[in-house]
């Protein structure tokens, strides 16, 4: 029998597994857990050159898991200067005069939309402040943005554009571009011409987040998008990614045959604590945005459309992924678009369970909660996202919806106890990324959510730990400490299950573990 690498001792080991709820030690070889129990069961996996680490009563529970967030893609989203402190459009003013410059742009991220304070998202509103310097800043949505006029110059966009998705260059009643670009394709009219770092920069930003990541607890993140899968594979080829990644690459409106058979091929790819499993969809946009679909207008009249200007195209593409085997996560924060994915999941038959997610899901009636577990649809959620919205409903998301629909906000302990699969993540860069603050939002929800009881200690650690990994069709292989698995563990001071929300965000981290391998050690 090998000998293990590594064996924790002196933990309060909360396993999530039903056949040993609980242990002292655990042994790890070959970056799998080879034992559980306590320190005599795994005494003799100790050999000469196995590295012992006592936790002294620290907790230790399965490697929690961002069930949906950007680490690649959000490099370059998370890049200049940061706005998600701003409050009003003084305080945006204030922050673009003083921007620092990058290669001769002003480029800002996490802007919120109530930051403009009702009025209509509008260049004018800045162009004074930046003179002749092009602008382009990201409202925290990552679903809109704000481009100064310089900024359009350089980008050609001169007035309004089609698209094959539901995208817009906003324009005055001249046809004058205002600035706003909504959704992805209008964004990326600019995006094409911003400044780009080189190799090693976006290498030193890319291991220095996955490292502060791994610092907080997280041993792996299901990746809602392609990624940069260039700098993935040539940075997973000189080093040890600290953090377990995921891809779900996008299909967007208009893929046609020999695109949805690139996304199948590129299934399976990966490389050491990487690899690419499932596609990504969206069905709608943003409630504050005006894209999210809804069944019925916002306040604005918009929010009826979806994404995908003909939805059946969405079901063709789904089907056509689901008979290759691909598994998919669609974002849906509107009832419509939650409603209509459900809707095409039925119609894959019985054999279409377990293997589909739906991203977000931010308003969404009584009647359609059961359908998730009577679909095996997994319901994957970012509690932290409500934090953008106010509990006296006098924020842009909870005005566009109106009582009804604010009042039906996050419904994570709705969607638990009709039986659903609840992952849970955070969307960085939307919010941290720090799982301690999922756990605690997810038991203590804020702002319109706060209207709803949150989760249980324990199945909030279960969203970032057993839930994600059936999300993730992972089940036989992680998110449990028992014999077989992977090695992914978190060793916290406090327990995330009995000890207060308010002071999980605080709970000191001792140790990360994430295939074996050591990727944080406090002090």
């Amino acid at each position: 029998m090998p000998t293990a690498d590594l064996i924790l001792a002196g933990a309060r080991v909360r396993t999530l597994d039903p056949a040993r709820p609980a242990a002292t030690a655990v042994a790890v070889t070959g970056g799998l857990i080879s034992g559980v129990g306590d320190e005599a069961d795994v005494r003799e996996l100790r050999g000469p050159g196995t590295e012992v680490i006592r936790l002294d009563g620290a907790h230790l529970v399965p490697g929690l898991t961002d069930a949906h967030s950007h680490p690649v893609w959000g490099l370059e989203m998370a890049t200049g200067t940061d706005l998600s402190r701003v409050t009003d459009l003084a305080a945006l003013r204030a922050a673009l005069a003083g921007a620092v410059r990058v290669d001769g742009w002003v480029l800002g991220y996490g802007l919120d939309h109530n930051a403009f304070e009702g009025r209509p998202v509008h260049r004018e509103l800045i162009e004074d402040v930046l003179g002749d310097t092009p602008a382009f800043l990201r409202l925290y949505d990552a679903h809109s943005a704000l481009a100064s006029g310089a900024a359009l110059a350089a980008a050609g966009v001169t007035g309004p554009r089609d698209f094959a998705q539901r995208s817009e260059v906003v324009c005055d009643s001249a046809g004058r571009p205002t600035g706003h670009l909504v959704e992805h394709a209008a964004m990326d009219l600019v995006t094409a011409v911003l400044p780009r770092p080189s190799y090693a920069e976006r290498r030193t930003r890319l291991l220095d987040l996955l490292a502060a990541m791994a610092a907080t607890g997280l041993t792996g993140a299901h990746v809602m998008d392609g990624g940069d899968l260039e700098l993935i594979t040539a940075v997973a080829e000189e080093t040890v990614l600290p953090l377990r990644l995921r891809f779900a690459p996008w299909c967007m409106p208009g893929t046609d045959p020999d695109g949805l058979a690139e996304l199948i091929a590129l299934q399976g790819r990966g490389g050491r604590h990487w690899t690419v499993g499932g596609v990504k969809f969206f069905m709608d946009g943003t409630v504050e945005g005006g894209t999210a679909w809804l069944e019925h207008p916002d306040c604005h009249g918009e929010g009826t459309d979806a994404f995908w200007p003909d939805p059946e195209a969405y079901a063709t593409a789904v089907r056509h992924l689901h008979a290759a085997g691909v598994r998919t996560a669609t974002h849906a924060i509107g009832d419509a678009a939650v409603r209509n994915v459900l809707d095409v999941v039925a119609g894959l038959g019985p054999g279409g369970r377990g293997a589909h997610r739906i991203e977000h899901i931010e308003t969404v009636p009584d009647e359609l909660l059961p359908r998730f577990a009577a679909l095996d649809v997994a319901a994957s959620m970012q509690p932290p996202h409500a934090a953008y919205t106010r509990a006296d409903g006098t924020d842009e998301w909870s005005r566009r919806l109106g009582g009804p629909r604010a009042g039906r906000a996050w419904r994570l302990r709705d969607l638990r106890d009709a039986g659903a699969t609840v992952a849970l993540g955070s969307d960085w860069p939307i919010a941290s990324h720090d799982p301690r603050a999922v756990l605690a939002t997810a038991r203590a929800p804020r702002g319109a959510a706060a209207r709803s009881a949150g989760l249980s200690g324990l199945e909030a650690l279960e969203g970032l730990t057993t839930h994600a990994a059936r999300a993730a069709g992972e089940s036989a292989v992680a998110g449990r400490i028992a014999v077989g698995l992977r090695a992914d563990l978190t060793a916290l001071g406090l327990d995330p299950v009995e000890a207060p929300a308010d002071e999980i965000t605080e709970a000191e981290v001792r140790l990360t573990v994430s295939g074996g391998r050591v990727t944080h050690r406090a002090g």
